[in-house]
C-alpha cells in the first residue's frame, strides 16, 4: 500500500513533472518499452519523496535494495537516483553486489579447496566484501575533490572490467544505493537444515557441503557490510517460480543489448537459466519467508495472481 499523506502526493506530482522526460528516456535505454505511468507514480516517486524527506546530515545514507533474481533492484535504484538528482537536487551513486564478485581465479581456488560449485558466482562466499567496504568507506569519507572508482563487473566476460575503465564518482554523495539479491539476509538456521531442495543440490551437493559453506560465509563478513545499511528495502515477489521466470526475462533482455557475437553466445537458454537459479533457491526461499518481518520498506510489485498486477510501498519502519 502507499502510506503517504495527501500533501505528499502534490510533491510527487511535482517530481514527476520535473523528471518525466528523463524517466522515459532511461526506460528506453534499459530496453523497458512497456513501462506504465503507475510504476512511476506508485513506486518510484513515493520512494524518492521518502528518501528526500530524511534528515539532512553530513554522512551519506546507505540504502540497500534487495529482492530475488530479476526482481528489478538495479532498475528501481536507477530510476530513484534519477529523480533524486533532477527533482530534488540530491547527489547519489549506486553499485551492485554483482560488481564486487571475486575473480574467476579466486573462485577456481574455492572450487578446488571447498567444493566444485564454488566456481559459480552469485551465492554468499563468491563476493569480494572487502572491495565493497572499501568503496563504501571511500564515498563516506570523501571531500568535494575526492575521486572514488566504482567497481564494474562484466557478467558475459565473467570478470571485472579494467580498473581504468571503472566509473569515477567525485565528492561525497547524499545517498549511496546498493542492490543485492541477498542484501540484508541473515544466515539460515542450521538446527533444522533442510535436505537438498532442487535437482542441482541433489545431484551436486547431496551432503550440503557447499550450501552450508555459503551459509557460513553469509554469517561472516557479509554481515559487516549489511550492518552498515541505514535502510533495507525489499522487493517482494510472490514466489520462487516468479524468480525463475524473471531471471529468464533478464537474460533475454541482455541478449538484445549485446553487440558482440561472442558475448551473445554466452547468453543462457531457459534450461540453463533454471539450473543457474537453483544455486540461489535455498537462500531465496528463506529470504521470501523471513525478510518481510524486518525490512524497513517492503515494495510489492505483484499479487499472487499474475493477471492482477498490483503495486505499492509499505513504509512500516519495522526494522
Amino acid at each position: 500500500m502507499n502510506s503517504f499523506p495527501d500533501s505528499e502526493s502534490e510533491f510527487c506530482k511535482g517530481l514527476f513533472k520535473k523528471s518525466k522526460t528523463s524517466l522515459y528516456e532511461l526506460a528506453n535505454r534499459l530496453e523497458i518499452h512497456s513501462i506504465s505511468k503507475d510504476f512511476f507514480t506508485e513506486i518510484v516517486l513515493p520512494l524518492t519523496s521518502f528518501f528526500n524527506s530524511l534528515e539532512n546530515r553530513s554522512r551519506p545514507y546507505f540504502i540497500c535494495f534487495t529482492g530475488g533474481q530479476g526482481s528489478g533492484k538495479t532498475t528501481l535504484s536507477e530510476f530513484v537516483q534519477l529523480v533524486l538528482k533532477e527533482g530534488c537536487k540530491k547527489r547519489s551513486i549506486g553499485f551492485s553486489i554483482d560488481d564486487i564478485y571475486k575473480t574467476p581465479e579466486e573462485r577456481e581456488y574455492l572450487a578446488k579447496s571447498v567444493h566444485p560449485l564454488c566456481k559459480v558466482r552469485g551465492v554468499p562466499g563468491t563476493h569480494d566484501i572487502e572491495l565493497g567496504l572499501n568503496t563504501l568507506d571511500s564515498l563516506v569519507q570523501a571531500n568535494d575533490a575526492s575521486l572514488t572508482p566504482i567497481p564494474s563487473f562484466s557478467k558475459p566476460l565473467d570478470r571485472h572490467l579494467p580498473k581504468e575503465s571503472w566509473p569515477v564518482y567525485q565528492g561525497k554523495p547524499d545517498f549511496i544505493f546498493f542492490d543485492a539479491w541477498c542484501g540484508g539476509a541473515r544466515p539460515v538456521s542450521t538446527e533444522n537444515w533442510k535436505p537438498p531442495m532442487n535437482t542441482l543440490e541433489k545431484e551436486e551437493d547431496p551432503e550440503g557441503i557447499w550450501s552450508k559453506w555459503s551459509n557460513d560465509e553469509l554469517a561472516g563478513d557479509y554481515q559487516a557490510l549489511f550492518n552498515r545499511f541505514d535502510l533495507l528495502l525489499m522487493i517482494k515477489v510472490p514466489s520462487m517460480e516468479h524468480v525463475y521466470e524473471s531471471r529468464l526475462l533478464q537474460e533475454q533482455t541482455l541478449a538484445k543489448t549485446l553487440q558482440d557475437p561472442e558475448l551473445k553466445k554466452k547468453i543462457m537458454n531457459k534450461q540453463e537459466v533454471f539450473r543457474f537459479v537453483m544455486h540461489y533457491e535455498r537462500l531465496t526461499r528463506y529470504i521470501l519467508e523471513e525478510m518481510p518481518s524486518f525490512a524497513d520498506i517492503v515494495c510489492l510489485l505483484y499479487t499472487s495472481d499474475a493477471a492482477d498486477e498490483k503495486r505499492g510501498v509499505d513504509l512500516g519502519g519495522r526494522r
